[in-house]
């Protein structure tokens, strides 16, 4: 009974290895920000490179033109969930069209199975965060995570919140908004005790007064967009009210 029990502990054990490749499991080279950010501007390039500076003006969600619902791009969100999600959760089954059975679910519900966290949680454990990363389908999570990790009460952070208003960020880091009934949040009001509508992008390039960003499920694609910064680098003047950004603490700076 015992060596039985030792196998289906090992057994569960190599399901959750195998849920994303080896090398982000071990992982075979040190988390940094130079990882991050190919990955994202890989993934970026797959996707047809599109830029949206405009918070979607004039963008029409039909089914016959969503990149997601696309043969070849519906199957890149699925790996997206797949890799991105701890196993075992049931959005993880999830891809660009079908839910966790397989059905195929209508446009008007797309909101339900957003996939812009789960973008984020790809290519932080493809990066190599390992364990080291509070993967979620929704980025309040990880923004929660990191503003407890600001304020002392996290012993092992992987991220901390920083308030763009004194923050410039850096390459690799997270900037986020609030949406919908939240869009008025304020740094201030983090941590928060329940989940909120949010959105992130990962920082890929700087340049003086821009910095570029890059997130997932932006007119359902991945996407690139352009935010206004000051002479110092930080956020300020754009159309989205980008509340926090999150410091991710790699191994190599």
């Amino acid at each position: 009974m015992r060596k039985l029990i030792v196998f289906f502990l090992l057994l569960g054990g190599c399901a959750v290895r195998n849920h994303a490749p080896p090398f982000a499991n071990k992982p075979y080279a040190p988390f940094s920000r130079a990882a991050a950010v190919a990955i994202a501007r890989g993934e970026w390039r797959l996707w047809g490179r599109r830029v949206d500076d405009d918070a979607g003006a004039g963008y029409v969600q039909r089914a016959a033109t969503m990149a997601e619902r696309q043969t070849g791009l519906w199957q890149r969100v699925g790996l997206y969930w797949w890799i991105g999600m701890n196993a075992g959760t049931p959005d993880s089954r999830w891809t660009g069209k079908h839910d966790a059975q397989g059905h195929v679910f209508p446009v008007a519900r797309n909101g339900d199975y957003a996939w812009s966290a789960a973008f984020i949680s790809y290519v932080m454990r493809m990066a190599g965060a390992g364990r080291n990363f509070p993967y979620a389908a929704d980025h309040a999570h990880y923004i929660n995570a990191a503003a407890r990790a600001a304020r002392g009460d996290a012993s092992h952070p992987e991220l901390i919140a920083e308030n763009p208003a004194h923050y410039a960020p850096r390459l690799g880091d997270l900037v986020c908004f609030a949406r919908g009934a939240a869009r008025s949040m304020r740094f201030a009001d983090l941590p928060t005790a329940h989940p909120f509508p949010a959105h992130c992008g990962i920082v890929v390039d700087g340049a003086p007064h821009v910095i570029a960003i890059i997130g997932g499920n932006v007119d359902d694609s991945v996407t690139m967009t352009h935010l206004h910064a000051n002479n110092q680098g930080e956020l300020s003047g754009n159309r989205e009210n980008w509340f926090v950004v999150l410091r991710v603490l790699y191994t190599v700076n």
